[in-house]
């Protein structure tokens, strides 16, 4: 009889691990009918992500529709997850399934505080998204006719876009949900520099290199439709934006910093750092870890000041690093990209020790475009996953001359390049067994986490060998560090914008104009700032905890967290959990 009984039991769970080995039909159309409609609501997401057949939408996305229909489009998907059984799914499903109800319900309650009216600013901006676009260097493919008259159609929206920008940015000015006036400053004159309709328009770039092969015909058509569109809707849009900003706006707009004085301001914020950090950190812990390292951090900085000799103080140093000209070698951009391209190759012996598992997509280096350099940050931007467009490291090199070793130029590339976030992007977009969805999900948390934690594998690959590069990457790190406490400072302890300026000038080497726009995102995009750190300190946590194991190699530890795509930190500490049993 006991025999029996343990057959029964053994059979039970035979089938019962069967049945969650397996990929669940159900599941899996969710996850594909998620992707298919949410592309149809969000087409530049699409085309960013190499999606055809949504290259001509703009939709009217800050508009009160729109928004609606995303809340019910959330709510239908919520509601679908709810009727799945996790007794019936595979791990790998269970996480998928977690990662987009986090998507879900985050985007959701980010809906309900009335953001839209508040539509753009300096940083986060359709206007400039367009001209991104528009300039023939992104996403947007201008490879064949169809592809131009896609982009026609899609130029030709945004001057619906721009009234209802205007609609919302007056109805946020009567219900004290408005932007500060040093950022309106910013937005000012980029909408001018963008309504210029002159020969040296980003937006005609793509006339100057049409594909080969088209009649005399088809270049005056494609050439007169896109130029009549940019003339009578693009430019004139951008006038409007501008003017308004300037003539109504400005004037109301408020001498605050942070969203704490808005009447939306304690709840969004609280949400914003939820949907940034995938975490319930409150914003004072967040603020205390981000005190606690600035101080780690400063205790490294002066051992490299002892080791180069200098007699100063801290803040001293930082000054003197600044205007070193020893420190600034580069006469051309030119000279700038090839110093990365030599970091490139001296890190490659040693990644093959750290990565088994490395993109099969390609990677560049080039200049951040004129049109954006002068407010631009180095930033990564992701290949196709057909491998048609490479991964892009984009570099602003607005004065080559003052371009300074120390902005951390070795941390920089691990950061934004490799192996940051072109490998773990990359490796997301090729991963065969991701649905369609999680290949292109993001979390700040995640990925800017790992982007930050790779930072700190410097010296491992062989750099950081040069004690003002090392400083250039402890810099970097304490900029995330001071990030923790400023961007809480400025949304929910009532810090002004000169009062963040002074702190982050006081712990790090930074120029007072390199500072006003690090501050001035903050205040642009609260809580993004907190991503990057919280999550370096979870991997290299997990790290620190699952080294000593039996089985452990830095390899699969790498490969693993690179394996589940971008995931919520609760998600990432659940399945390395269970992959470190897997070590035994």
């Amino acid at each position: 009889m006991a025999l029996k009984a343990l057959y029964l039991i053994l059979v039970a769970f035979s089938f019962q691990s069967c049945k969650q080995g397996q990929k669940n039909a159900d599941l899996d159309k969710i996850f594909s009918d998620y992707y298919k409609d949410r592309s149809t609501l969000f087409p530049l997401e699409a085309t960013m992500q190499g999606l055809p057949g949504y290259n001509d939408l703009l939709p009217i996305d800050i508009s009160d529709e729109h928004q609606l229909k995303l809340k019910l489009f959330y709510a239908d998907y919520i509601a679908k997850l709810q009727g799945t059984n996790d007794a019936e799914l595979s791990a790998e499903d269970i996480k998928n399934k977690q990662a987009l109800f986090f998507i879900l319900e985050s985007e959701t309650s980010l809906l309900n505080h009335k953001a839209n009216l508040m539509p753009f600013n300096q940083f986060y901006s359709l206007p400039l998204t367009l001209a991104q676009l528009g300039s023939g260097e992104s996403s947007q493919p201008f490879k064949t006719i169809k592809d131009y008259q896609d982009w026609t159609a899609r130029a030709g929206h945004f001057s619906v876009w721009a009234d209802s920008a205007i609609g919302k940015f007056k109805q946020g000015s009567t219900q004290n949900i408005i932007l500060p006036k040093s950022l309106v400053e910013k937005m000012i004159p980029q909408l001018t520099d963008l309504a210029k309709d002159d020969s040296n328009s980003v937006f005609y770039a793509p006339l100057r290199k049409l594909p080969a092969g088209l009649t005399a015909a088809e270049k005056t058509a494609t050439g007169t439709a896109l130029t009549k569109t940019l003339k009578e809707k693009v430019f004139p849009a951008y006038i409007k934006l501008a003017t308004y900003l300037k003539t109504d706006y400005l004037p109301l707009a408020r001498t605050t910093s942070g969203i704490g004085s808005l009447r939306i301001g304690k709840g969004y914020y609280r949400d914003l750092v939820k949907y940034w950090t995938t975490t319930d950190l409150e914003p004072d812990a967040i603020m205390q870890k981000g005190f606690t390292e600035v101080m780690r951090i400063k205790l490294e900085m002066e051992k490299v000041k002892t080791q180069v000799g200098f007699k100063g103080d801290l803040k001293a140093f930082f000054e003197a690093v600044k205007t070193d000209p020893k420190l600034m070698p580069f006469k051309k951009p030119e000279e700038v990209i090839k110093a990365f391209e030599a970091i490139q190759k001296k890190i490659d012996p040693n990644l093959k020790t750290m990565f088994t598992n490395t993109p099969k997509t390609g990677f560049q280096i080039k200049r951040t475009e004129a049109f954006r350099e002068a407010s631009a940050s180095a930033e990564y931007m992701q290949g196709s996953p057909d491998g048609s467009r490479p991964g892009t490291f984009y570099v602003p090199i607005p004065e080559a001359t003052k371009f300074n070793l120390t902005s951390g130029m070795e941390s920089l590339f691990l950061h934004e390049a490799i192996p940051g976030h072109h490998y773990q992007v990359s490796l997301q977009q090729e991963n065969k067994n991701l649905p369609d969805f999680m290949k292109f999900a993001w979390f700040g948390a995640y990925g800017e986490g790992w982007a930050l934690y790779s930072e700190s594998l410097g010296k491992e690959l062989g750099l950081y060998t040069d004690p003002y590069q090392y400083f250039g990457a402890l810099g970097d790190e304490m900029h995330r560090a001071i990030r923790l406490v400023v961007d809480v400072g400025i949304h929910t302890k009532g810090w002004t914008r000169e009062q963040a300026l002074q702190y982050m000038m006081d712990n790090e080497a930074i120029s007072e104009q390199g500072a006003t726009a690090e501050i001035e995102r903050y205040m642009a995009i609260p809580g993004q700032a907190l991503s990057y750190k919280i999550g370096a300190l979870k991997i290299k946590e997990l790290r620190e905890t699952y080294t000593p194991k039996p089985g452990f190699t830095l390899s699969k530890f790498h490969d693993h967290i690179l394996s589940l795509g971008c995931v919520p930190l609760t998600v990432l500490e659940e399945s390395l959990s269970k992959w470190s049993e897997s070590l035994k």
